[in-house]
């Protein structure tokens, strides 16, 4: 559950932390307050889009964090997560879970699995038919994902196949102009005989002979200071120790170490002696080195950056020749592999409708039920399941969802029929149903009763109420009678400070609770007022 929400520079919000509890959160307050900036940072927060004009004037960036309290999480210390997102006026954006950092769509993924946000624009997506499919997925549940992943990575071979398929090289004589083309390439690369180390060999072959006149003047220089000075000294030395190395043990390890130095000294001047030797100026050598390395530029410039990546370019030319020359039979293998994922896609797009046929009876009997109890006791809610010649992300299944609101009507999609308050009941019983199957621990209402009064609005709130009472539920209403139901009720008002206004968040007490309930219901608190409020508190 949301145990924490800090928010700072968002909108009118300067700097706002605020603790829920479990159960049914209330939160009222003012017109223009900042309630609905408070369900946007969460829904930021939750790795939704934002625009740089939420950034509270005058500040650089804007700053959201969360602590959820689910200790079922393997990302949680000591049961607790912690969310954040930061947004800056270049649009630089930084989200991190637990403090380490994540992209958006790895933040979006963690929070679906904690908060489902219903907003005021929730409705209009349950309008549109292409989410509807998602609806019914989610409530079959694991069965349906696990079939999705699996179609997911068959449609994808699929479309590749296809793509293979179209591709062609045109009439008979752009084929032969494009063989001719990687004829020529092939052999060019292949009559360069090219090594995979051979150009830094070349270019440290190339380094010497143009230096070879001062290495060579260098290395002289070392060998005669070496055997001339060098040994002729330590040598003189150690005969010298040798003479004293009766008196102590110190010059027994002195001579020792010195005779070591000797050695070491006597293979250094072998091996400058010998790299002497090996100097040498060669203007054909250089000039074949010189011609060498650029035929080697030449080939990188067309077809790699080094010669690991020419030889790579060269294989594959080399599959592309075999491709062509063979593109019948390479055609006939591809249809064939066409038809043997298309078999299995139609098997599990048949399971897919399977499942959804028999979960949409159960969706329907169980959305049915709640609409009852929200008040729309003629309402007849349909899943309308039809199959599509060509397959699509979801199989072969379109689905639509159906309603009838009153009796002998016939069943149209949602957009022809239903009114705002129908649809924000239609949409909060199908939210109601799969929290039963949802594992995600808290749900937030932003104006879940627009549209809506009376009984209606009695029943929402009986509804949200009923939900509480296994999940942790954020509401933002304008009802008396649902704000009547809650468990904690927060009052949200604005306060002007040194000319800047800023959102304020209190939690009310239950008697604040009385009062504000009587400020919705009547726009006074009166005497009446509060009475009914108190009435409606205690039917809660």
């Amino acid at each position: 559950m949301l145990t924490t929400l800090h928010i700072q520079n968002v909108g009118i919000i300067n700097d706002l932390s605020i603790e829920f509890n479990e159960g049914f959160n209330i939160l009222t307050g003012e017109t223009g307050a900042g309630k609905t900036l408070l369900i946007g940072s969460l829904a930021i927060l939750a790795g939704g889009r934002f625009s740089k004009e939420i950034i509270r004037k005058g500040e650089a960036f804007s700053f959201i964090e969360a602590c959820f309290y689910v200790p079922q999480n393997q990302l949680a210390v000591d049961g607790n997560v912690i969310v954040s997102r930061e947004i800056h006026e270049n649009g630089r954006n930084s989200c991190k879970i637990n403090g380490r950092l994540v992209t958006v769509s790895e933040l979006k993924e963690f929070m679906s699995q904690i908060i489902d946000i219903h907003g005021q624009h929730d409705n209009q997506l349950l309008l549109n038919p292409a989410t509807h499919i998602q609806y019914l997925d989610r409530f079959i549940g694991n069965t349906m994902i696990q079939q999705k992943q699996e179609y997911h990575v068959l449609l994808q071979q699929y479309r590749h196949i296809q793509k293979e398929l179209k591709e062609n090289y045109g009439e008979e004589q752009e084929k032969e102009r494009r063989l001719d083309l990687l004829h020529y390439q092939l052999n060019e690369i292949d009559n360069a005989h090219l090594k995979e180390s051979e150009e830094t060999e070349l270019e440290v072959k190339r380094k010497q002979i143009q230096n070879s006149e001062k290495l060579a003047q260098a290395l002289n220089e070392i060998d005669s200071n070496l055997n001339d000075n060098a040994i002729t000294a330590i040598s003189s030395s150690i005969r010298n120790l040798e003479k004293i190395e009766d008196c102590g043990t110190i010059y027994q390890e002195k001579l020792s170490s010195l005779k070591s130095i000797y050695y070491d000294i006597q293979e250094l001047a072998r091996d400058f002696s010998s790299m002497k030797e090996d100097i040498y100026f060669d203007e054909g050598e250089q000039e074949q080195i010189e011609e060498r390395l650029d035929t080697i530029f030449s080939l990188k410039r067309k077809y790699g950056n080094n010669i690991s990546e020419i030889l790579s370019y060269r294989n594959k030319v080399q599959e592309e020749i075999e491709k062509i020359e063979n593109l019948d039979e390479y055609r006939e293998e591809l249809k064939q592999n066409l038809q043997a994922v298309e078999e299995k896609m139609k098997q599990l797009s048949t399971a897919m409708n399977e499942l959804r046929k028999e979960a949409s009876q159960q969706l329907t009997q169980q959305i049915n039920k709640e609409l009852k109890e929200l008040e729309m006791p003629n309402a007849k809610f349909e899943v309308n399941i039809e199959q599509t010649e060509q397959f699509n992300e979801n199989g072969k299944d379109e689905v639509e969802f159906m309603i009838c609101t009153n009796i002998g009507d016939e069943s149209k999609p949602l957009h022809k029929i239903a009114s705002g308050g129908e649809m924000s009941r239609i949409m909060l019983a199908i939210k109601t149903v799969l929290t039963n199957v949802d594992e995600i621990s808290t749900l937030i209402f932003d104006e879940i009763d627009t549209g809506i009064s009376g009984k209606a609005s009695k029943a929402v709130g009986e509804k949200l109420k009923l939900i509480a009472k296994t999940h942790q539920v954020l509401c933002i209403t304008h009802q008396a009678s649902i704000a009547a139901k809650g468990d904690y009720n927060y009052y949200i008002s604005k306060q002007v400070n040194e000319n800047q206004t800023h959102t304020v968040v209190k939690q009310l007490s239950e008697e604040e609770i009385i009062e504000e309930i009587a400020r919705i219901s009547s726009g006074d608190i009166t005497d009446i007022a509060k009475a009914h409020a108190k009435e409606l508190r205690k039917a809660s």
